[in-house]
C-alpha cells in the first residue's frame, strides 16, 4: 500500500540531498517519478531543486491554487507512476496536503514529501502542520547545532548576522539561516537571556 511520508528537519540537514537520491534509486530501476518543489525556486520558469552538495535536478513547480492530485493523476495517463518527490513542502496548502493524500489512497502511489517543520519564530508552516496531521510516516532528518546537539530550530539573520526576530514567514535566501538546538535558539531570540542562571 502506498504512504504519505514527511521527511521534516532544519534547515541544512541535508532533505534536498536525500530526495534526489532517492528518486536517483527509482530512476536507476527503470522507475518513474515525479519531483516538485515550491514555485519560488523557479529559475527562468523551470523548477530547480539544489543540494548543498551540488546536486541540481529539475523539477515542476507548484504554487497555492494547484489541484496537485489533477496533476499527478495526468502523469498517470501516459504511463505508470512509481514515486511522487515533493521538496520544500512547508510551502503546501492544507488542501493540497488532503491532495498528496489522495494520490496515496486512490491512486496507490506513494508520495514523499521533504521539508521544514518550523520556521524562524518556531510556529508551524502550514504545510507541515497539515503533514504532521495526515502523513502516514513521520521522518526527522537530523542535524546538529554548533554547540553538538540535535537542531531543531532555525534563525534568521540579517546580511550583517543579527537575528531577527518579526518579518514575513516566508523568506527563500538560505544563506540567512542558522539551525541551533531549542536552548540556544532561546539564547538568540531573547526568550531566554544569557545573564540568567541555568542549572
Amino acid at each position: 500500500m502506498a504512504k504519505l511520508y514527511f521527511h521534516y528537519a532544519t534547515m541544512n540537514a541535508g532533505k534536498s540531498t536525500l530526495l534526489l537520491q532517492a528518486s536517483h534509486n527509482y530512476q536507476e530501476r527503470g522507475m518513474r517519478t515525479v519531483l516538485l518543489t515550491a514555485s519560488f525556486y523557479a529559475e527562468d520558469g523551470v523548477g530547480k531543486i539544489h543540494s548543498r552538495l551540488g546536486l541540481t535536478e529539475d523539477s515542476e513547480t507548484f504554487a497555492a491554487a494547484d489541484d496537485l492530485f489533477d496533476r499527478i493523476r495526468e502523469h498517470t495517463l501516459i504511463g505508470k507512476l512509481d514515486c511522487v518527490f515533493v521538496d520544500e513542502a512547508q510551502f503546501l496548502s492544507d488542501d493540497q496536503v488532503w491532495q498528496l493524500a489522495r494520490v496515496t489512497d486512490r491512486l496507490d502511489i506513494p508520495v514523499m514529501t521533504f521539508g521544514l517543520r518550523t520556521d524562524f519564530q518556531g510556529k508551524l508552516f502550514p504545510g507541515s502542520l497539515s503533514l504532521l496531521a495526515l502523513a502516514d510516516e513521520l521522518r526527522e532528518i537530523r542535524t546538529i547545532c554548533h554547540c553538538g546537539r540535535k537542531a531543531t530550530m532555525v534563525v534568521r539573520q540579517d546580511g550583517e548576522g543579527r537575528v531577527l526576530l518579526a518579518g514575513d514567514q516566508v523568506s527563500i535566501e538560505k544563506s540567512v539561516y542558522v539551525s541551533l538546538c531549542r536552548r540556544h535558539w532561546e539564547e538568540e531570540t531573547g526568550r531566554w537571556p544569557v545573564t540568567k542562571a541555568t542549572p
